[in-house]
């Protein structure tokens, strides 16, 4: 059956194939190590605020991404669990202790939580604090591997090369954004039920 909308399901999944595709290619080539440092913390900014401007400003494009299960949102937090690589590359000495550690156990908490709310029907109250910590989460590390790549060029190297390079060009961008539209549906969903709303089960948000 032809979809009439403009995003409809296998339009978003196309374009989701194109852009992991163009970000394989970016890792594959090593073109982020030829760029500034500042280069993947910029294309982490540029993506995000796409993704959420067309959110916002596109209706066909909001109109799908909200008619998506919960479940799809969270399972984005799933790719979180590259905490554990963090920790085993530094443990190899081949990532800073002071990236690695915070980030990488910050990451497997909010995975682990995400995995819990995929599993586990929760109060909208849980979702919300879980969405708070985990917005925060990533925006600190960030924030950290900003300041580590202006300090030293040459700092957090592995993330301009396959397969790390996939987080700045495309899951970081991803996490954000989902965080955002998380908040959007939970708070739209408060108004039509209630400031304490029944429990919200990951299929119907």
């Amino acid at each position: 059956m032809k979809c009439e909308r403009p995003f409809c399901p296998q339009t978003l999944w196309l374009l989701g194939a194109g852009w992991f595709l163009l970000a394989l290619f970016v890792g594959e080539t090593g073109m982020l190590a030829e760029l500034p440092p500042a280069a993947p913390q910029l294309i982490i900014l540029a993506l995000t605020l796409f993704l959420l401007g067309s959110y916002f400003a596109v209706r066909s494009f909001r109109t799908a991404i909200n008619a998506s299960p919960l479940r799809a949102l969270l399972a984005i937090h799933l790719t979180r669990f590259v905490g554990v690589y963090f920790l085993v590359l530094n443990a190899r000495g081949a990532l800073d202790s002071r990236f690695a550690i915070p980030a990488g156990y910050g990451d497997i908490a909010i995975a682990i939580g995400a995995a819990l709310l995929l599993a586990v029907p929760a109060p909208r109250w849980v979702l919300l604090l879980w969405n708070s910590l985990g917005l925060i989460d990533i925006l600190l590390v960030v924030g950290q591997a900003t300041c580590s790549r202006l300090h030293d060029p040459s700092a957090l190297d592995v993330f301009t090369r396959l397969p790390l390079s996939f987080l700045p060009t495309m899951v970081v961008p991803l996490i954000i954004a989902s965080h955002i539209v998380l908040f959007v549906r939970c708070f739209a969903a408060s108004t039509s039920t209630g400031p304490t709303g029944p429990v919200v089960e990951a299929t119907t948000v």
